[in-house]
């Protein structure tokens, strides 16, 4: 009787990242690696610095939640192990890297400025630029300096966690990418430390320092307050927000016998009353608007008296007034406290809500600049399911930094391949959603050979059939060569003596 042998296995090169020479493209295209030298993060020895962020970048897309999970990828990767010659990741050198406080405040300035120089990317008159804050929960700590007890309304309970106020970008071409983001610290009595407005103004200063055109700032209620308005308008910024229940509004009118001007005062509810019935005949199914006319807001100044001084004054400024139903927004039903409630409650009616807005001269852009809001909700979104957003659990606060820098710029660059993408599509269903194209392309499973053609080595990878449908993105984006080299020098050990021209 034969001998019944075991079963070989054969080792075969697979990879789990068949798009990362398309992301190595897209992030050579937008000088990351000159950007993270000039930023201040160069090593005197060891593994390049903007390799490491490389791979870091690689290891969002991948969904890892830590930098050990990152070191095996990119040990055990046939693909990234043959990009990543001659060095070898290991988890420490990650750890070391990340915990160290270098600049990421001013790689990501140097970010947004780099994609203003690129005509895809470039900001223009008319884009939006979304204001609004998350949470990045972190559930395994509740003694490091960073967290702090907030409320979570998604899951309607209090959770340690980070207040990010975030700025994201949003072309009229369909293009979008987040720019900034600013940590808010609670203070531990009300009314120290900056807030979530005086945060916001310093991302929009900064998004000014590259950007002189004229902008549109959508924003959700919260951040409704009359000196942020004054402060938008001066900086060249329009903006639009759904009004509170307390918001107070003026209706211009004329007295009839005197014919003098008199402002009367008005709520939301009532405006939104006034039209609704008009507002439900245009359409029983999308989005649908009314524009009210001569709607006014009290706004206060400072200037000089008679007797030299400074007092303070208030006129009527006029402002778009634009109710809308069937907006898709997410409603938060239960605020922190009973005072936000009685102070931030939102102004509704039977589902329809007023949109106010600076631009009264252009009314049917408030409502479809206003539509745009919801996308800093599905990046929110896609950053937290797709991009390991809450995953990073590290004790320093430097670590956090770097992943909401490094998750930035990876959905940068997601983002303008997504664009990329369906930019030949006629309409929405024909399109890729961002997870598809993550799961589809960037994060599938390939073979990798290695063989010599005429003494010139060549890689070889095997996908899928499924890849066949980002063809225009391999089209585009794919690399003529592997090679990682932040500049063409003769020896990797000195991959840190920049050229004269750099």
């Amino acid at each position: 009787m034969s001998a019944l042998q075991k079963p070989r296995f054969k080792a075969l090169n697979h990879s789990e990242c068949a798009g990362a020479p398309i992301l190595k493209n897209l992030w050579n295209r937008f000088d990351f690696s000159l950007l993270l030298a000039q930023s201040g993060m160069m090593k005197r020895n060891g593994t390049p610095s903007w390799l490491l962020c490389f791979l870091y970048v690689v290891g969002l897309v991948s969904n890892c939640p830590s930098v050990a999970q990152m070191a095996q990828l990119a040990d055990k990767d046939a693909l990234l192990k043959e990009m990543f010659q001659p060095w070898k990741i290991a988890q420490y050198t990650l750890s070391r890297f990340f915990t160290n406080s270098f600049a990421w405040t001013t790689f990501g300035k140097k970010r947004v400025a780099r994609l203003q120089q690129d005509p895809v990317t470039a900001l223009a008159d008319g884009d939006v630029v979304n204001l609004d804050d998350t949470h990045s929960a972190h559930p395994y700590a509740k003694q490091l300096p960073f967290l702090h007890w907030l409320y979570d309304h998604s899951a309607k309970t209090y959770v340690w966690a980070m207040n990010l106020v975030v700025l994201q970008a949003v072309l009229k071409s369909g293009l979008e990418y987040p720019l900034f983001y600013r940590i808010w610290h609670k203070p531990e009595s009300k009314g120290e430390g900056l807030t979530k407005i005086d945060l916001a103004r310093q991302m929009l200063l900064m998004l000014r320092e590259s950007v002189s055109c004229r902008l549109w700032v959508a924003m959700d209620r919260w951040y409704l307050c009359k000196h942020f308005f004054a402060f938008l308008e001066a900086n060249h910024f329009d903006w639009v927000t759904k009004a509170k229940r307390n918001t107070a509004l003026f209706r211009k009118v004329m007295e009839p016998g005197t014919r003098r001007e008199r402002y009367v005062p008005l709520t939301p509810v009532m405006l939104i009353r006034e039209v609704y019935k008009k507002l439900t005949r245009q359409t029983t199914s999308g989005l649908s608007s009314i524009s009210i006319p001569d709607i006014y807001m009290k706004r206060s100044y400072t200037t000089v008296n008679r007797k030299g001084k400074q007092v303070t004054k208030h006129r009527y400024v006029p402002v778009a007034a634009v109710v809308a139903m069937r907006l898709k927004e997410d409603e938060l039903t239960e605020p922190d406290s009973i005072q936000a409630q009685q102070e931030e409650a939102l102004a509704t009616y039977k589902g329809a809500y007023l949109l106010i807005s600076n631009r009264h001269d252009v009314p049917e852009d408030v409502v479809r600049t206003y539509a745009k809001r919801w996308r800093i909700e599905v990046f929110f979104r896609t950053a937290k399911q797709e991009l390991a957003f809450e995953k990073c659990h590290s004790e320093s606060e430097a670590h956090h930094h770097a992943h909401f820098e490094l998750l930035f710029a990876a959905e940068t660059l997601l983002a303008v391949a997504l664009f990329e993408l369906n930019k030949e599509k006629t309409s929405a269903d024909e399109g890729y959603t961002h997870g598809e194209m993550v799961r589809g392309l960037f994060h599938t499973r390939c073979q990798v050979r290695v063989k010599n053609h005429k003494g010139i080595p060549r890689i070889s990878i095997d996908c899928d059939t499924q890849v066949q449908q980002f063809a225009r993105l391999i089209e585009l984006f794919w690399p003529e060569h592997y090679l990682m080299l932040l500049w063409d020098v003769p020896k990797p050990k000195i991959y840190q003596v920049l050229p004269r021209s750099a």
